[in-house]
């Protein structure tokens, strides 16, 4: 995907299931001149997640979709997508994994955001397991997704150092703060001319 100066912006939906603290930061991001995004949709597999109320402070359409049927409620937010005209996908702390056909439908325009240094710790409980292994750093990634598990093509990363007095909380919260600089930056790095 290439985009150049005098294009419109490219209509984004951002896929949250918690705090919602990088959506935050991308919203900040899509407001800046340069931004290439403009976020159209957040979608939650959540109804109590705290993200959703960024929806309301920056009247951004929210919607919720129960994953109990996947196949259906892909379906349904595959709809929901093509209607509201959505070009790329922002997985930003989702935690579903989306089926095949979901990501074929959209092939080459689904990001994400991994609290680790990819291919390391693959999937859930990364900083712990940064940490038991006595990991020198640990860090972030932004990657395209596909349908094998935080295996698609990196796009960037951030390396940060693990302290001795660092827990999985104290990592967690050093790494999150990159990740708010980071998710911009591969943005930026895919549609930069």
């Amino acid at each position: 995907m290439v985009l150049s100066t005098g294009y419109k912006k490219i209509k984004t939906a951002v896929f949250i299931s918690g705090t919602g603290s990088n959506l935050k930061s991308l919203i900040k991001f899509s407001k800046l001149k340069k931004s290439p995004i403009t976020i159209e949709m957040i979608v939650s597999n959540n109804p109590k997640s705290k993200g959703l109320n960024l929806g309301k402070i920056y009247k951004i359409k929210k919607k919720i979709f129960n994953f109990e049927k996947q196949a259906k409620v892909e379906k349904e937010i595959l709809f929901e997508l093509k209607k509201n005209n959505i070009e790329l996908i922002c997985l930003a702390g989702f935690m579903k994994i989306l089926s095949k056909d979901f990501i074929n439908n959209f092939k080459g325009c689904i990001l994400n955001i991994h609290p680790s240094l990819l291919p390391k710790y693959k999937g859930l409980n990364t900083h712990e397991r940064a940490i038991k292994n006595k990991d020198i750093y640990s860090g972030c990634t932004v990657h395209f997704v596909t349908s094998k598990l935080d295996s698609g093509k990196i796009i960037n990363q951030k390396k940060i150092k693990i302290s001795k007095k660092d827990n999985p909380k104290t990592l967690a919260k050093k790494i999150l703060a990159e990740e708010h600089k980071l998710y911009p930056r591969a943005i930026l790095k895919i549609f930069s001319l």
